[in-house]
């Protein structure tokens, strides 16, 4: 048996802190490794909040660079309540080897009204990959759309991961500086890219990057109406689909009318196997109501479960006085 000590990663606020909290767990609790553990707790040692975690054998080097790639956790030990007549506990440091594909400089400096925090998007993404049929592949073999880009947060946390990433965004503004963000970040970095717009008759506006010279990084940032998605991103099939979707009471019948039109596009778009994670606010729109909307929109020939068991159940967290819950519900495409 081994024991595992997976620190909260550090955040700049007390509400961050109190986001760690809650889903750290959870994502432990859905990930390669901790799918392993006998039992997973959160722990308070010196001040500092931990996993702490019981595994039926030591980690693999495949498991110990899959945590490096958690968002919740940024540190991990190895935990020995006594050596000989010491009494501990003692932590021996691991090292994960996990080398982002892009540093993470590009999430964090990439500042917008609205941006959603960046380890929660990161977190949206593991909980996607880690519900999927393609949980055991890396991210470098993986496609990830954003059919609700925004600034781009969620296709540089991709991009930082080592996956092929796209998004759809309906506001031009948006969606050219962020390809103007990008370019100017790569330049800067003196990272090898190629960047291509392209104006799409009838649709919108489209950039595509490639990144790197050997196995380069994709990119596609798509101006246009999610709805269109099929059609701004021709051939493009994720396996992974994220979104952060609209915030706000008064967004709410606007959200059930872009569910009811955009989720079968977007689980069209979705590879046999592959998962989709929502965010949303769940202040007055709780999670049975959420479920019942996106499984009475799942089209007849797609299967689409929402995922409804623990710890699925219990993602739910407090972001500001105005979004008191905000809650993620994840679907799968079964055919």
């Amino acid at each position: 048996m081994t024991d595992l000590l997976a620190q909260l990663a550090p955040q700049r606020s007390t509400q961050y802190t109190d986001l760690a909290h809650a889903l750290a767990l959870p994502e432990w609790q859905l990930s390669t490794p901790g799918k392993q553990g006998v039992e997973a707790r959160l722990v308070t040692l010196g001040e500092q909040s931990y996993i702490r975690c019981t595994l039926p054998a030591a980690l693999t080097p495949g498991q110990q660079h899959e945590l490096g790639t958690l968002a919740m956790t940024s540190a991990f030990f190895l935990c020995y309540d006594r050596i000989g007549e010491r009494v501990g506990p003692f932590l021996q440091p691991l090292t994960t080897g996990f080398q982002p594909a892009l540093s993470p400089d590009l999430i964090a400096t990439r500042r917008y009204r609205g941006k959603t925090n960046e380890l929660f998007t990161h977190f949206l993404c593991n909980v996607a990959r880690f519900s999927s049929d393609f949980a055991a592949q890396p991210w470098s073999k993986l496609a990830l759309l954003d059919p609700l880009m925004g600034g781009g947060t969620t296709l540089f946390t991709g991009l930082m991961l080592g996956a092929e990433v796209a998004g759809v965004e309906l506001n031009e503004q948006d969606v050219r500086s962020t390809a103007t963000f990008l370019q100017q970040y790569l330049q800067h970095e003196r990272i090898s890219h190629k960047m291509q717009p392209e104006r799409l008759k009838r649709l919108g506006l489209r950039w595509r990057f490639a990144i790197g010279k050997k196995e380069p990084l994709r990119c596609t940032m798509a101006n246009g109406d999610t709805r269109e998605s099929e059609a701004l991103l021709p051939g493009f099939k994720p396996h992974l689909v994220v979104a952060d979707l609209p915030y706000g009471i008064q967004h709410q019948g606007q959200l059930l009318a872009l569910l009811q039109e955009a989720l079968p596009v977007w689980l069209n778009m979705l590879r046999i196997g592959g998962a989709m994670a929502l965010a949303w606010d769940a202040t007055r729109f709780t999670r049975d109501e959420m479920t019942a909307t996106l499984e009475s929109h799942v089209p007849a020939e797609i299967s689409a479960p929402v995922f409804t068991e623990p710890p699925y159940n219990a993602l739910a967290h407090r972001v500001d006085r105005v979004i008191k819950a905000r809650d993620v519900v994840v679907l799968k495409r079964l055919r």
